[in-house]
């Protein structure tokens, strides 16, 4: 077998898991009001933020979950990156898409106000939206918000294809 033959069966895992996050993540960007699998961790994580910076006032307290959402997905792809695993910085991007289109949703619905909130409470969008007096402004920023979460995830799917031919001694 050559090294050029060896090289590419190495490669097959890397580009399976590929295969199926990009299926995955792509699937989500097309159904985004629909529930993944993903959003459960996103809100866990959305909600953590409310919690770790309520002491900081209502406003901020408000935007910490979303805040959040986006921080931790990014801090892993950092994480990755930094510790030279870009393939598995560049699969952990496209949650960081992900969780942009997520939003977007409740974005989106800051002036209906239909989602089930958990535990009722106050719908984050709509408060920090009004007090900045951008309500009008929500579809343009649900939009925004999807169309940066797309890009995104096609940038991780782009990436992580590019660093199975670069990195072959990565594990996923």
């Amino acid at each position: 077998m050559t090294v050029q033959n060896q090289d590419y069966i190495n490669r097959i895992p890397k580009l399976i898991a590929l295969g199926l996050f990009a299926l995955y993540f792509l699937w989500c960007a097309i159904t985004p009001g629909r529930w993944h699998f993903i959003d459960g961790v996103n809100l866990a994580v959305h909600e953590g933020g409310h919690v770790i910076l309520s002491f900081m006032g209502e406003f901020i307290e408000m935007a910490a979950g979303s805040l959040m959402q986006l921080l931790i997905p990014a801090a892993f792809v950092i994480y990755f990156f930094y510790r030279g695993q870009r393939y598995s910085g560049s699969l952990v991007l496209m949650w960081l898409g992900q969780s942009f289109i997520n939003l977007s949703v409740y974005v989106g619905d800051a002036v209906v106000m239909e989602l089930p909130l958990v535990g009722g409470g106050i719908h984050d969008w709509n408060y920090l939206l009004e007090r900045m007096h951008l309500l009008s402004a929500t579809p343009f920023l649900a939009f925004m918000a999807r169309a940066t979460g797309t890009l995104i995830i096609l940038a991780g799917i782009v990436l992580a294809y590019h660093y199975t031919k670069s990195e072959e001694n990565e594990s996923l």
